[in-house]
């Protein structure tokens, strides 16, 4: 199993300095702005990751 990405920036303040929070797992403290936050996959979409409704000219 690989490891986890860790977040490169804070989702609040934009700040670098994370560590990872004893709560749980991916959760993250920022010691910028003084946050906790918590990042988890949801799953993947049914419909895939195509989109036929990018719009442009049809040729």
């Amino acid at each position: 199993m690989s490891e986890r990405a860790a977040p490169f920036y804070c989702p609040y303040c934009g700040d670098e300095d994370l560590r990872p929070n004893e709560t749980g797992h991916g959760a993250w403290e920022c010691a910028a702005c003084n946050r906790a936050f918590q990042l988890k996959f949801l799953g993947l979409l049914a419909r895939g990751a195509a989109r036929n409704d990018v719009g442009g000219d049809e040729i």
